[in-house]
């Protein structure tokens, strides 16, 4: 008899050991199970977790691997590239709703059950032994690693108010067990492993490898069924510790995840990631070139000498710059009266703020932070520039500032005001055409002025005088 699915109402399902042998159901182990959903994913071209950008061709393989040959796995790499989703997303592998013997600590198999409290109970009621069905959101346990992390906590522990209650100190039903043991059936995941003591990762040896646990003086031996997946920065960043060579020795496979390959990717992300600003009469957009510009500011970052890569420069800071530039230009909008507001250059600066606290800068002058930031922000948006508008569109709008037309921009000045200049340089239509798409509103119009003008400055053909958030651009 095939696992209830997501449509299947448990309570109309086997509810006693009896039916359930009746029906025909047989228990697996957790990573035969989870080879069997993935074997039906992939057979059908589907991918193994949704919703993932840019892993394709590198991490999704290597977890198909891992999980086909049944290894417990480590993902190895920096912050921000979703060692965390990944393994929360594993839970899709397995099946929509698992039996339990009720009330089990442990999830016991009700055909072979491993705690005490099942055995008993088994024992004493039989084939009429009461069935309880688990979604699989509940067979998922999770545990970031820190200092004070104790074997208790993941391995388990007499409880004193069972010893005070009468019970023997190496009487099983005397326990309480640790997060690994009642995660059994299911899957257990450690955050950030190197920042669990060493004496703490030996208990976690005989749960990969023998597949038991031992708890203090009682000879308890649990046969655990747990598929246990770990995250971990590279050594070299965290310097708070390490994980010890038996037990990385008995992870299957190590995973080395790694930031978008391409911007387009990073933009997909963003994309899917960010939190849009919705309010009830007024509404903000960012072009796909200012898109590209947060997204390549990324992507200069991960190359940059003056920026900690050890560290890394996660897609967070992506994402929070995306919002940050929104941010901006929604308040810009609202103190000008505009309602239906588009991104602008001008909107850039907030990304200062949303940039300071991702990245580690290193830079042998003090307080150069903020100039290191700004010039990689202008490397961006000269690179998008490039990329986005043709060369041969530019030739003759210089011609008009040699003739001594000067734009102000800014924050105070509005959208009509600087779309306005299509009348004066007529030579901005076709690049301004080119990075709109046709959109002829006056802050679609604007945005791609200001994006040209800035172009034109980063590429030296036109000088920009700046005095807090006013700019003047001007023949050179």
């Amino acid at each position: 008899m095939d696992s209830p699915t997501a449509t299947d109402d448990p309570s109309g399902r086997p509810a006693t050991i009896g039916a359930l042998r009746e029906s025909g159901w047989t228990a697996v182990p957790v990573k035969e199970e989870l080879r069997r959903n993935a074997v039906a994913r992939i057979s059908a071209g589907e991918p193994l977790i949704p919703g993932l950008s840019g892993y394709d061709d590198t991490v999704l393989p290597q977890l198909e691997n891992a999980v086909l040959a049944g290894h417990d796995v480590i993902f190895l790499g920096e912050r921000g590239q979703a060692k965390t989703r990944i393994i929360r997303s594993l839970t899709t592998l397995l099946d929509e709703w698992m039996p339990i013997v009720a009330g089990s600590e442990l999830r016991d198999d009700p055909t072979n059950p491993v705690s005490r409290h099942a055995r008993d109970l088994v024992a004493q009621h039989g084939d009429g032994t009461p069935v309880e069905w688990v979604p699989r959101a509940r067979r998922f346990a999770e545990k970031l690693a820190t200092p004070d992390t104790s074997i208790a906590d993941l391995i388990g522990e007499i409880d004193p108010i069972k010893v005070a209650e009468g019970r023997y100190l190496s009487d099983e039903l005397a326990l309480h067990y640790g997060l690994v043991p009642r995660a059994n059936r299911g899957i257990f995941a450690i955050n950030e492993l190197p920042d669990l003591p060493e004496r703490i990762q030996v208990g976690l040896l005989n749960v990969l490898e023998e597949r038991d646990v031992q708890i203090r003086s009682s000879m308890v031996r649990l046969e655990l069924d747990v598929w246990l997946v770990a995250s971990a920065n590279p050594e070299d960043y965290t310097n708070r510790g390490r994980i010890i060579t038996p037990l990385k020795d008995r992870f299957g496979s190590q995973i080395r995840t790694h930031y978008p390959l391409e911007v387009p990717t990073e933009v997909d992300i963003i994309r899917s990631e960010a939190r849009a600003i919705e309010l009830p009469d007024a509404s903000v957009s960012v072009p796909d070139y200012l898109v590209d510009v947060v997204a390549t500011f990324s992507h200069l970052a991960r190359a940059s000498s003056h920026v900690n890569q050890r560290s890394g420069v996660s897609v967070r800071l992506s994402v929070s710059n995306y919002e940050a530039l929104a941010a901006n230009a929604l308040r810009r909008g609202l103190r000008g009266g505009e309602r239906d507001v588009v991104a602008r250059v001008d909107d850039l600066d907030a990304l200062a703020a949303s940039t300071s606290g991702k990245i580690e800068i290193e830079s042998f002058d003090e307080g150069r932070d903020g100039a290191i930031i700004e010039n990689l922000l202008s490397g961006a948006v000269l690179a998008v520039f490039r990329e986005r508008v043709p060369a041969e569109m530019l030739m003759s709008i210089t011609d008009s500032f040699d003739e001594g037309t000067v734009v102000h921009t800014g924050e105070h000045v509005g959208s009509r005001e600087i779309a306005s200049l299509l009348e004066q340089i007529d030579a901005l239509r076709m690049p301004v055409a080119t990075l709109t798409g046709g959109d002829e509103s006056p802050g679609a119009v604007a945005s791609a002025v200001e994006f040209v003008l800035e172009g034109l400055h980063l590429s030296k053909r036109l000088n920009k005088d700046s005095v807090g958030v006013h700019s003047t651009y001007r023949s050179r």
